[in-house]
């Protein structure tokens, strides 16, 4: 290790061999091109000049992304899709997973809970916790060093990397933190979260958030606001015709066989033609929903805070109320052994199939429970994108929400939308106009009658859909969210140190 790597550690807890390293996750790049027919002219000669400005600076550099996983979740799927277009533009954009231990899972998955206010588990935050995450991300910085140059730019995302920052930052890399959660109260567990995290803090030159209300003070002078995105042509908003959606369900077994009338297929990333071969995992009573069937469908990681048991207790009420409404419910989230990250997916699960349990026979028939394969992530984009299509309803009732992808995706494909007024939802819904807010995400009246409104007037639920869909081109793409990083790495370079040389990615001789 070099003088510069080794005085980056010091003080840092001894104890790991370099047994955790982190592995690069491929990403091909991909053209520009494709955005020039949907952001107009205007749109495409600012991001034609974004790119260029970008090329240029970063000339001779790498733009490094650091995380924790490499599939499930809205993260791990923005960052490839964000670096595929940068590496099309001409820049050196490459993308780091860590490893880490069930423990130090339990403990990042602790302060994920605390950024939103919530105590999670309840367990501590304390130095035995300090010195788990710091021995950890010693070893993972390790490789991490070998890589990294000075001038080289390096955005790490979300709690579980801050740590690294300090080291990185010795090196003569510039550091940027991306947070992508938060709370827009202020309370002791937001404020345990922050006193954990400021050693880190501390040594990033920019911090990225996805609202205003997240960014705490001590940051305050640093601070970015760069709302998320999703990527309008990955396989996973693709568009696709209906009979296609339908025979892709069924063929998952998420709708009855009567609903395959063609082959399962969708066109990879790379262009080549695929089929949907796997099944999900399904816990229901009784047989598929029938194609015809309106479906409530809500997809997301099996996370308290998305508060599935919430969904369930919301629809079972609405039945019970409703008896002649004809709707079901999936409630759909990945295979719970598939996100390194969240610990905390087998359990939660396992609470809302007891719940489901406990409901009534009647009650039990008409809502379904799916964990979607997660061995492809082209396919598994595809199941999605199939049931988002096909859903009478999307609905999104998270308890805190830093921003919440599922929502941009089900408002692309013009899907009318029931979500919680929380977090970064309240940015891409206004209620009546694009879709419909709950205003106390606890309340199931509330959610209940708001499902049942867009069940009941269709012509209602056709309109919000449209204005959703022209709203996320507007707002919420990659075009826009490109340009937001080219603005990020022209403050980072701003902010370099005394000495550093950051267009030309180096620092001068003594």
């Amino acid at each position: 290790m070099s003088g510069e790597g080794a005085r980056a550690f010091a003080g840092w807890p001894q104890g790991m061999t370099g047994t955790l390293k982190p592995f690069e996750v491929h990403v091909r790049a991909e053209p520009l091109t494709c955005f020039e027919s949907v952001v107009g002219q205007e749109g495409w000669r600012a991001l034609m000049a974004h790119a260029e400005r970008t090329r240029t600076r970063m000339a001779g550099r790498t733009f490094w992304n650091v995380n924790t996983t490499a599939r499930g979740g809205g993260v791990a799927e923005m960052i490839p899709r964000l670096l595929a277009y940068a590496r099309g533009a001409g820049v050196d954009a490459r993308w780091m997973v860590l490893e880490g231990t069930p423990e130090f899972f339990r403990v990042t998955k602790r302060l994920h809970h605390a950024l939103h206010g919530s105590p999670g588990d309840g367990s501590p935050l304390g130095l035995a916790e300090r010195a788990l995450y710091d021995e950890v991300l010693r070893d993972n910085a390790e490789e991490l060093l070998a890589l990294v140059r000075p001038g080289d730019l390096v955005l790490l995302h979300d709690p579980q990397t801050l740590g690294l920052a300090p080291a990185l930052a010795e090196v003569g890399a510039g550091v940027a933190w991306r947070c992508h959660v938060g709370s827009d109260l202020r309370n002791a567990e937001v404020a345990r979260a922050w006193e954990f995290l400021a050693p880190g803090l501390a040594a990033v030159r920019l911090a990225v958030f996805s609202r205003a209300s997240y960014v705490p003070p001590q940051c305050a002078d640093r601070a970015l606001v760069i709302r998320p995105s999703i990527d309008v042509f990955a396989v996973k908003n693709q568009s696709m015709a209906p009979d296609v959606a339908c025979s892709i369900l069924a063929h998952t077994g998420l709708l009855g066989d009567g609903a395959c009338v063609m082959e399962p297929a969708f066109i990879r990333g790379d262009g080549v033609p695929a089929r949907v071969s796997r099944g999900a995992d399904i816990i229901r009573l009784g047989s598929a929903p029938a194609r015809d069937t309106p479906l409530v469908v809500q997809v997301s990681r099996w996370d308290p805070l998305k508060d599935p048991a919430g969904v369930l207790n919301g629809f079972a009420l609405l039945a019970r109320e409703h008896p002649g409404l004809r709707a079901e419910l999936v409630l759909a989230g990945p295979a719970v052994t598939s996100v390194a990250d969240d610990p905390e997916a087998a359990s939660t699960l396992n609470a809302v199939v007891e719940r489901w349990r406990g409901l009534p026979h009647l009650l039990r028939q008409r809502i379904h429970l799916a964990c979607l394969p997660m061995k492809d992530a082209e396919e598994n984009a595809a199941i999605v994108n199939a049931l988002q299509r096909h859903a009478a309803v999307v609905v999104q009732k998270s308890l805190q929400e830093g921003f919440g992808l599922t929502v941009t995706e089900a408002m692309w494909k013009e899907r009318p939308v029931v979500a919680s007024a929380v977090g970064g939802i309240q940015d891409q819904i206004v209620h009546g106009v694009n879709g419909l807010l709950v205003r106390d995400a606890s309340d199931l009246a509330e959610f209940a009658a708001e499902v049942r409104t867009l069940l009941c007037d269709r012509e209602l639920a056709a309109r919000l859909g449209t204005r959703a869909r022209q709203d996320v081109l507007d707002h919420f793409t990659g075009a826009r969210h490109l340009g937001d990083i080219s603005f990020l790495i022209e403050q980072l370079d701003a902010r370099a140190p005394v000495g550093v040389a950051p267009e030309h990615g180096a620092l001068p001789p003594p």
